[in-house]
């Protein structure tokens, strides 16, 4: 996988995913409701997609935000 997601998109992703696990570990969105599910599920996005510095709907549009020397497989 070739890389698409740069350092600033990185950390926004990382610190959402984060947010996102805090409202869901305190109950202030409750996981057994239907936002809850889907704060859930894009939290598990967000974490994957900014651990690994590869996001597949940028693939499709061809977009990426990693600087030129940093888009390394």
């Amino acid at each position: 996988m070739k890389k698409n997601v740069g350092t600033t998109d990185r950390i926004i992703r990382l610190f959402g995913a984060v947010a996102i696990v805090v409202l869901l570990a305190t109950n202030t969105v409750a996981l057994s409701s239907t936002l809850g599910v889907i704060l859930a599920v894009a939290g598990v996005i967000f974490a994957f997609t900014g651990l690994v510095n590869w996001c597949a709907i940028y693939t499709v549009f061809g977009i990426s935000t990693c600087s030129a020397n940093t888009n390394k497989a």
